[in-house]
Parts: structure tokens; C-alpha cells; sequence
């Protein structure tokens, strides 16, 4: 019987991808799946728009928490010599920065507009700061557009099959 090859740090590359891959698909679910159910399950748009809020806010705090944790992570087999998840930082780095931007720049500028507009006694989108939430929103889609590749290209890199036996996940 022939004793298999286990890759160093296979443990801690198994759990990195599972947690990359749970994460990413819930960055997918929320945007591609739960939001545009929400639109078209609720009749009134803008508290439609309130839960959709609500959700990404709670998606975007969870991709910080879950970035940061596999950054160490990929910080931690980089030094025990695996250095294809160099490239992977990178990945992560610029998934945080969409999840940060949208966390605690673009989700309360929106939230502020929204709420300030309901002390008027208006929808967000019939008061005055309507062209600036719109503004926003589509900056916030494009940075979510922009984490959702990210996450995608990330597990993409993450499960690409050896291509020696060198024990490196490129």
C-alpha cells in the first residue's frame, strides 16, 4: 500500500478555503439572491429599501470580521513558507476595503440622507438629497460589484488544482 503525500498546512489550507467559500457565497446570496427578493416581495419601495439596507450593513460588518480573520490566516501560512497566498492577501485586501468603505463611509451617509428625509416627512427620493442617494447607491453597487469579483477571483485562486507536488495551492 502506498502512503499518501500530505501537503504541509493542508488543515489550515482546507480551512481557509471552506471559510473563503462559505463567506463569498454569502456575499452572492445577499446581493444577487435576498435583495432583489426583497424588492419584489415588498410593494413599498423604500421600506423595501430600509430591510435591503439593514442586510448589506449586517454583510458588510461580517465580511470585515471574516477578512480580517483569513488575512491572518494567509499572514500565518505565508510565513511557514507558502507564499502563493501572497497574491491572496492582495485579494483580500481589496475585499476589505470595498466591505470598510461601504461599513463605515457609504451605508451611513445613505442611512443619514434616508433618515433625514423621513424627519421631513418625505421619501428619501422625493426629497431634496435625492440625486446625492442615488449618487451613492451607485457607488455603493459598484463597490459591491467590485467585492463580489474579488470573492469570486479569490476562491477561483483558492481551488485551483496543484501543479506539482510541491504542496502549493496557486
Amino acid at each position: 500500500m502506498q502512503n499518501a503525500i500530505v501537503p504541509k498546512h493542508a488543515g489550515a489550507q482546507r480551512l481557509f478555503i471552506l471559510i473563503a467559500g462559505l463567506w463569498v457565497g454569502s456575499i452572492l446570496a445577499v446581493g444577487y439572491l435576498v435583495a432583489p427578493a426583497i424588492f419584489s416581495t415588498l410593494t413599498d419601495r423604500q421600506v423595501a429599501g430600509m430591510v435591503a439596507g439593514s442586510v448589506f450593513k449586517a454583510e458588510a460588518y461580517l465580511s470585515i470580521i471574516i477578512c480580517i480573520a483569513l488575512m491572518v490566516l494567509a499572514n500565518l501560512l505565508v510565513t511557514r513558507g507558502l507564499r502563493q497566498y501572497k497574491i491572496i492577501r492582495l485579494i483580500l485586501l481589496g475585499m476589505l476595503v470595498c466591505a470598510a468603505a461601504a461599513s463605515f463611509i457609504l451605508i451611513p451617509w445613505l442611512d443619514t440622507l434616508r433618515d433625514q428625509a423621513l424627519l421631513e416627512g418625505m421619501p428619501v427620493m422625493l426629497s431634496p438629497s435625492a440625486d446625492l442617494f442615488r449618487k451613492l447607491h451607485g457607488v455603493s453597487s459598484i463597490l459591491f460589484l467590485l467585492q463580489s469579483a474579488l470573492g469570486i477571483y479569490l476562491v477561483w485562486r483558492l481551488t485551483k488544482p496543484n501543479s506539482s507536488s510541491s504542496n502549493l495551492v496557486i
